[in-house]
C-alpha cells in the first residue's frame, strides 16, 4: 500500500509540482525533466556536484571522476542488504520467496567473493564467441521484424521493433522455445520496475507476480537442460564450473530472470534513444549512413549521449569523503551516469553528438566489478537494429520530440515513437 500510494503521487503532475519545493535541487518526476534531463544534470554537476536529497534519502554524485570512484568499489558497494530500505523489502516480502530470492541473489545486489564467484561462472557461459555467433540470426530477425512496417510504410518504433528485437535475442541466447517468447514482454515490463519502483502503478504486486511466473516457467526448462544439454546459455550456465563449484538452482533462476529483464529493457531504450538522436542530428545520421566503419564508435556515442540508465546506486560501507562531503556508513548514494557522461572535464564539447567520437570512456555500461555483463550483446544488438533500420528505410521520418518518454527517473527511453518512410 505504501509503494502504491507513492507511485500514484509520483504519477500526478499536479502533486509533483506542489511538492517540488520540498524535493530540493532535483525533481526527476516532472515532464520537463523527462523531456530533457540533461538540463538538470548539467546544472547540478556544475552547481551541486555532490548533494544530499532528503526527499530520496540519498547522496547524489554527478561529476565524472566522482562517479568513476563510486563505481570502482572500495567504500561504496552494490551490497545493499544492510540498508533500511532493504530491511523493509525483506519484511514486506517475507511470504514471497521467489521475489525475495531474486532481490537477494541477482548479480546487481551481490558483492565481494560471492559476486566474483557467481560472475565468473556466468562469464564462462556468456562468452564473446557465443554472442558473436548470434550475428547472422540477429540480422535475419531485424529484417523479419521490419518486413511488416515496410509493407505499411510506417511503424511505431518502440512496440514494433525496439522491444521485440532484444527480447527475442536474449530469449534465443538463453534457449527459450520460440513459441513462448511473446509471453515475456508483459513479465519483463512488470519485473523491470525493481530498477525503479516509482514507475509502476499497482505497488509491488506486478513485480512479485512476474517473478513467481518466471520462476515457474524456468524451473522445468532448467530441469530439461540438466537432462539434455543444448547449445544455449541455460545449458552452458548449468555446466559451468569453477574451483569445483557450480551454480545452484536459486542462482540459475535469478540469473535467467535478470538476463531476460535487464537484458532487453535497457537495449530497447538504447535503440529508441538512438533513433531520436538520429532524428535530431541529420548530419551525423548521413555521416553514419555513408560510412559503415563508424558503427563501433557510433554505438558508444549513442550510449554516452542518451544514457539508457540515468542513475545507479551504491551503499556506503564505511565513512568516506566525496567532493568535500562526508558519507556515513549505511547511507545510499545515487551515481549520476547520465550527468557524468556529459561532463566537460572528461568529454570535449559533451553536448555535441559525434558518431566518430574517440576516445569515449563513458559510464553508461558501468565500471569496475559490476561493468555490464551483457555489454557485447547490447552493442551488437544496437548496431544490427539501427543499421537495418537505416538500410531498409534510409529516409525514415518522425518527430524529434517523442510524444512521451518513459515515466522513470532511472531508465530513459521514448514510450512511443511513430515513424514513416
Amino acid at each position: 500500500m505504501i509503494l502504491k500510494t507513492l507511485q500514484r503521487i509520483v504519477a500526478s503532475e499536479k502533486w509533483m509540482r506542489r511538492l517540488s519545493p520540498a524535493m530540493g535541487p532535483l525533481n526527476p518526476f516532472l515532464p520537463e525533466h523527462r523531456a530533457d534531463p540533461f538540463a538538470n544534470w548539467n546544472r547540478l554537476r556544475e552547481e551541486s556536484p555532490v548533494f544530499y536529497s532528503r526527499a530520496f534519502g540519498a547522496w547524489f554524485v554527478t561529476r565524472y571522476d566522482d562517479c568513476l570512484e563510486a563505481l570502482a568499489g572500495g567504500a561504496l558497494s552494490s551490497d545493499r542488504s544492510a540498508l533500511p530500505v532493504m530491511g523493509m523489502v525483506r519484511f514486506f516480502n517475507r511470504n514471497e520467496p521467489e521475489f525475495l530470492g531474486f532481490m537477494q541473489r541477482n548479480l546487481l545486489m551481490l558483492e565481494g567473493t560471492e559476486h566474483r564467484g557467481l560472475r565468473g561462472l556466468v562469464s564462462k557461459a556468456f562468452t564473446p564467441r557465443r554472442v558473436a555467433a548470434l550475428r547472422p540470426r540477429l540480422e535475419a530477425l531485424a529484417d523479419e521484424l521490419l518486413d511488416g512496417p515496410a509493407r505499411e510504410g510506417r511503424m511505431e518504433l518502440v512496440n514494433d521493433f525496439a522491444y521485440p528485437f532484444p527480447v527475442t535475442a536474449i530469449a534465443e541466447l538463453l534457449g527459450v522455445p520460440s513459441e513462448d517468447r511473446g509471453r515475456f514482454h508483459a513479465w519483463t515490463s512488470d519485473l523491470v520496475q525493481f530498477l525503479d519502483p516509482f514507475q509502476g502503478s499497482d505497488g509491488p504486486e506486478p513485480m512479485r507476480r512476474a517473478t513467481r511466473e518466471l520462476y515457474a516457467y524456468f524451473r522445468p526448462l532448467l530441469a530439461e537442460r540438466r537432462a539434455e544439454p543444448r547449445d544455449d546459455l541455460m545449458s552452458a550456465m548449468i555446466q559451468a564450473e569453477e574451483d569445483g563449484r557450480q551454480l545452484n538452482e536459486k542462482d540459475l533462476l535469478a540469473l535467467c530472470v535478470l538476463l531476460l529483464a535487464a537484458g532487453h529493457e535497457t537495449t530497447a531504450n538504447l535503440i529508441g534513444n538512438s533513433v531520436v538522436t538520429l532524428l535530431r542530428n541529420p548530419d551525423e545520421r548521413k555521416r553514419l549512413q555513408e560510412d559503415d566503419s563508424l558503427w563501433p564508435t557510433a554505438v558508444n556515442e549513442f550510449l554516452r549521449f542518451e544514457s539508457p540508465i540515468q542513475l545507479t546506486d551504491r551503499a556506503v560501507q564505511r565513512d568516506c569523503e566525496f567532493g568535500g562531503r562526508v558519507f556515513k556508513k549505511g547511507q545510499l548514494v545515487a551515481v549520476g551516469l547520465a550527468a557524468a557522461n556529459r561532463d566537460p572535464r572528461q568529454f570535449e564539447d559533451p553536448d555535441r553528438f559525434d558518431v566518430g567520437r574517440t576516445p569515449n570512456q563513458h559510464l553508461a555500461l558501468g565500471h569496475g566489478n559490476h561493468f555490464c555483463l551483457g555489454s557485447q550483446l547490447a552493442k551488437l544488438e544496437a548496431e544490427i537494429a539501427l543499421s537495418a533500420l537505416l538500410r531498409r528505410f534510409p529516409d525514415f521520418k518522425g518527430s524529434a520530440d517523442p510524444p512521451a518518454w518513459r515515466r522513470s527517473m532511472t531508465l530513459r527511453g521514448p514510450a512511443a515513437l511513430p515513424l514513416e518512410f
